[in-house]
């Protein structure tokens, strides 16, 4: 493992922000400039290994395109056979998830509307510029203290197959993560925006009620519920959540795409109907404009 001080790629590692299955995000320093940014870096034991070096690379890859306030954008990347790594936009905060398990439930009620409006916004911008990112969930979105959010990882993420493309497009093993993907992805059929849509409801129910749409006794369990269970509403895990927002969150989590909003921009649209989220939170009129 990497270790503070020592340098990569030219770059200072300064602290860890995560370390994870694969690889550890650090804070770095540019040298000549002082500047901060992150730095991706697969962990030894898999800097060879062609098929974590083809996620990290693919991650990398797809985030140079992306230039949005609420999307992580990375400036460069280094396929070193020894420390592969890429070089982003430092955002010094943590992931829902943190929030989530630090059980920062005021937090959440609180920024809610920021919160859910901001991911949408990104993932609308990362739709339209043709990928699907098809891992959307709290560890997948970072949050500052003023609510202000960034989609990350871009590892799984797939372009939108059009035109002849969509007839060239072959199954292969299903990626993602259980509790999120939508059913088309769990068949691994070809990637469409209406799998974040999925994924972004599966997240929102986590956020507002603290646990996911669905729990499984086993990964084929959790995975075959997505398929045919109809999930509960929130309000019943959570009476703090309004019936308006429950039925909004559950929308999104139709089994069939066409019964779900077609893109981020009608989500955006629903999610501004909504006039309250939470009951005991009493939302500024302009807040979501």
């Amino acid at each position: 493992m990497a270790d503070i001080n020592e340098t990569i790629g030219g770059y200072r590692l300064r602290s860890l922000l995560q370390t994870g299955q694969i690889s550890q995000v650090f804070e770095v320093v540019e040298p000549h400039s002082h500047r901060h940014f992150a730095m991706k870096v697969l962990l030894p034991e898999h800097a060879k290994d062609p098929a974590k070096r083809a996620e990290l690379f693919n991650d990398a890859e797809v985030g140079i395109k992306m230039t949005h306030p609420n999307v992580i954008h990375i400036h460069k990347v280094v396929r070193s056979q020894s420390e592969p790594h890429f070089i982003m936009d430092f955002f010094p905060s943590g992931s829902l998830r943190l929030r989530l398990q630090a059980k920062e439930n005021a937090f959440i009620r609180e920024h809610a509307r920021r919160i859910f409006k901001e991911t949408a916004t990104g993932l609308a911008y990362m739709n339209a510029n043709g990928y699907v990112h098809r891992d959307i969930k709290p560890d997948n979105i970072l949050c500052n203290p003023l609510g202000e959010t960034k989609v990350i990882d871009f590892a799984i993420s797939r372009k939108i197959p059009i035109g002849f493309a969509r007839w060239f497009y072959r199954k292969g093993k299903p990626s993602g993560t259980p509790s999120y993907m939508s059913p088309e992805q769990i068949r691994d059929e070809i990637p469409d925006r209406r799998q974040d849509v999925y994924s972004y409801g599966c997240t929102l129910y986590e956020l507002a009620t603290g646990r996911p749409p669905f729990r499984g006794t086993s990964t084929s369990d959790l995975l075959s519920r997505h398929i045919k269970e109809k999930p509960a509403p929130l309000t019943a895990y959570h009476p703090d959540v309004t019936e308006e927002f429950s039925n909004f969150v559950l929308r999104l989590l139709a089994k069939k795409p066409g019964d779900r909003p077609g893109n981020f921009h009608e989500v955006m649209m629903e999610l501004r109907k909504v006039r309250q989220i939470f009951k005991s939170v009493v939302e500024k009129k302009n807040e979501e404009e």
